[in-house]
């Protein structure tokens, strides 16, 4: 893989991406329906991922694509691939929100290594560079060229008083039961792969998740979390979070600074 190019094919597809979904986020109504799980999903969706995936192909003709809104596509299975959420977080997104985001990444044998997730409704973009390392870029975002980037490094955590994100959607007990087993300064809710950014830019300390989340929902949070230092591990084990499995279904997990001492389920 020449990781100069994925980066900058990665990141030029998001800004692409991230212009066509706000088109259809400001205008006054769109459409809606229900997927056989009964999520929702838009013409945003579908319009992010046509241009994702053909952008990919493109550039990539040899590496495999999976990709949320592509079936066929969740058949295959390969030790290396690229993996696509064009659009994460799409209750965010039908209710205007603005907590969704844009996730391509690339998988190498069961991890996360590279990835990009844009935020156009917040103007943030986190993605890793050609060495892994993982920076969120500042300005306007010009498509042709990457702008000024400051590094990220997940947090020092203070075990007595930490900071807990979780998801806004999907909170629940369970998640309140384990967040509970720590000594919390402050507890925020976030939407889409978000959650996995600010861990990684230490604005938050910990990120729990006990619900259902497929590898294309995570994967780029987690290449970017990982090039800042943090962990990714199943939410009953403590084993780390692997991807390629065959239905790109995930456990619960947990995503994490390293200096979080981690409590059991």
């Amino acid at each position: 893989m020449q990781f100069d190019l994925l980066t900058s094919e990665m990141r030029r597809l998001a800004l692409q991406a991230g212009a066509k979904i706000m088109e259809i986020y400001e205008a006054e109504n769109f459409a809606v329906r229900s997927k056989s799980d009964d999520s929702p999903v838009t013409e945003a969706d579908e319009a992010a991922d046509a241009l994702i995936s053909a952008g990919l192909r493109r550039a990539f003709p040899d590496i495999p694509v999976v990709t949320e809104e592509q079936a066929a596509t969740h058949e295959q299975t390969a030790p290396s691939f690229l993996i696509v959420d064009p659009l994460d977080g799409t209750k965010e997104f039908v209710q205007r929100r603005g907590d969704f985001t844009v996730n391509i990444a690339y998988v190498e044998n069961g991890v996360p290594t590279r990835g990009v997730v844009y935020a156009p409704a917040k103007d943030r973009m986190f993605l890793t560079l050609a060495d892994g390392s993982s920076v969120e870029e500042t300005g306007d975002f010009a498509k042709d060229a990457m702008g000024a980037t400051t590094a990220i490094q997940v947090s020092d955590a203070d075990n007595t008083a930490l900071l807990v994100v979780a998801s806004k959607s999907h909170r629940d007990q369970a998640t309140d039961d384990y967040i509970n087993k720590y000594a919390v300064a402050d507890s925020k809710s976030a939407g889409s792969s978000l959650k996995f950014c600010l861990v990684a830019t230490g604005e938050a300390d910990i990120y729990p998740r006990v619900g259902r989340t497929m590898e294309w929902d995570t994967a780029a949070g987690h290449a970017v979390l990982h090039g800042a230092g943090g962990k990714v591990v199943r939410f009953d084990d403590h084993s780390p979070l692997v991807y390629g499995k065959e239905d790109y279904a995930n456990p619960f997990f947990i995503a994490y600074s390293p200096s979080v001492a981690l409590k059991q389920a």
